[in-house]
């Protein structure tokens, strides 16, 4: 039996603490002259999809990076919520990509894709810029695969879900 839906959990990410110092400056260097210039060299390209790679798949720890930690955490507690796979992919700084955590999911027997962010509101460049076109790759590679983006949220329902957990904090329980 095919399952209804699975679940990508859209990431931003971050850099390691422990990732030498140099050639994040370098690949942070790149990057932003990449996001600016019209034309780019070919040996700046490769020295960017090597620092970008070596960066990606830097071993992490919860010392090291907590982000990364809390993303697997918010991971495994969502497909015990949600009682469906759940995929992680992480924008940039981290693996595996939001492209690859996107086919991981579409090549999945499930009705659905579907999409999802932490970010509670708009704003963010990430959330409206750079998933959307994640995903819009992601049904060019998977004519006919159904991928839904969940975002943004209502934000009525954010300041209830904050408003929830502000109260929390005011039990006697919390310091």
């Amino acid at each position: 039996m095919q399952k209804q839906m699975v679940i990508v959990v859209a990431m931003h990410g971050v850099p390691p603490a422990d990732f030498p110092r140099p050639e994040l400056d370098e690949f942070i260097a790149l990057h932003t002259r990449f996001e600016r210039a019209a034309r780019v060299d070919r040996q700046d390209c490769e020295r960017y999809e090597e620092l970008e790679t070596r960066l990606r798949y830097w071993p992490r720890t919860e010392d090291t990076d907590p982000y990364h930690a809390a993303a697997l955490g918010l991971v495994q507690a969502l497909s015990g919520a949600a009682d469906c796979e759940v995929f992680l992919g992480f924008d940039e700084f981290c693996a595996p990509a939001l492209d690859e955590a996107l086919d991981r999911a579409a090549a999945a027997e499930a009705d659905s894709v579907l999409v999802v962010t932490p970010t509670m509101t708009q704003g963010s460049r990430h959330s409206e810029r750079d998933i959307p076109a994640a995903i819009s790759r992601a049904r060019e590679r998977h004519p006919g695969r159904r991928i839904v983006y969940a975002w943004p949220f209502p934000l009525a329902e954010v300041a209830a879900f904050l408003a929830g957990q502000a109260r929390q904090y005011l039990t006697p329980d919390h310091t």
